[in-house]
């Protein structure tokens, strides 16, 4: 006789194919089983990352000369944009990212606060920067006929229409420009037109040798009508600056930093630019202009050596 400990059920086919179902796992459970990723696709993840921020980076950095050449041949004679490359060590600077966030970080945007300066940065802090006013303050020109002096002839065109102009150098502007140039930054800033200014300039300074930057009417504002000089927006130390004009309209903005000069048309026994050489040369021990200017021309007086002439003007008195 046999004894069954336990019941013995017999189950039907249907029975056992509804047990075998409830026993295999819900399909919400197979769905949330992934299997890990493997290193090798971690590793493609970071290279593909690192090479989109390597060609960003790129991106930028030819932005950066592309904004530098831009500026080069804005303010400068073609002759001299080489001598300029130093200047933008400071922007090269800025491109240098640390090594983690060059390689795994994407920057947002690119900031150019520079460019919201006319000039590009010093090439030596060193020196310190005139600005010079060209007609009737370099040179004086007369448009046709022919005057009976004049030293050379360019020939702009101004709305579509060629014109002659005669150009008389002041007495004394070849020197005046080379002995500055020696120790200060130089830049002949105009409110002439460019199509006129700028040939005046190559046959001034034949090369670029003085003469680091050029300026022209459209970097001027106008306020009531006259165009005036700001040197607010050059991106230099306002102490550190000094403008020679024959006009005070120009220099309305920054009295303080101006140096008024007689307005020059044909007297061949001017020697207005030979007193600034040495005016300059005083300044020298001056760290701010500013107080050079107060100490020799007084605000107009005669106290610092200087008069006031029938024109208005300081005449600097050496």
């Amino acid at each position: 006789m046999i004894i069954l400990h336990r019941p013995f059920i017999v189950h039907s086919p249907e029975m056992v194919s509804k047990i075998i179902k409830k026993r295999s796992p819900p399909r919400s459970i197979k769905r949330h089983h992934r299997r890990k990723t493997s290193p090798t696709k971690k590793n493609a993840s970071f290279s593909v990352i690192a090479s989109l921020n390597k060609s960003i980076k790129t991106c930028r950095r030819r932005i950066v000369r592309l904004f530098s050449k831009l500026a080069h041949i804005a303010t400068t004679p073609s002759a001299t944009r080489k001598r300029c490359r130093l200047g933008y060590k400071i922007l090269q600077q800025e491109e240098e990212f640390d090594e983690f966030e060059s390689n795994f970080i994407i920057p947002k945007a690119l900031v150019f606060d520079q460019w919201q300066c006319l000039l590009p940065p010093l090439i030596s802090t060193a020196k310190k920067t005139i600005f010079l006013d060209l007609d009737e303050t370099l040179v004086h020109s007369s448009p046709d006929p022919p005057p009976k002096k004049y030293d050379f002839t360019v020939t702009p065109s101004i709305d579509g229409q060629v014109m002659n102009f005669y150009v008389l150098k002041r007495p004394g502007v070849d020197f005046f420009l080379e002995e500055i140039s020696k120790k200060h930054e130089v830049v002949v800033f105009t409110a002439g037109l460019k199509q006129y200014a700028s040939q005046v300039l190559d046959k001034l300074d034949p090369g670029g040798r003085f003469i680091s930057h050029r300026l022209y009417r459209d970097s001027c504002k106008e306020v009531n009508g006259k165009f005036v000089k700001d040197l607010s927006v050059m991106g230099r130390d306002l102490g550190r600056v000094v403008i020679v004009d024959d006009n005070p309209n120009a220099y309305s903005l920054q009295p303080e930093n101006a140096v008024p000069i007689r307005p020059f048309v044909e007297d061949s026994e001017d020697r207005e630019l030979e007193k600034l050489v040495q005016f300059f040369e005083l300044c020298e021990r001056f760290e701010d202009m500013r107080v050079a200017v107060k100490q020799c021309f007084n605000g107009g007086g005669t106290a610092g050596g200087g008069c006031v002439d029938d024109y208005g003007f300081v005449q600097l008195k050496l």
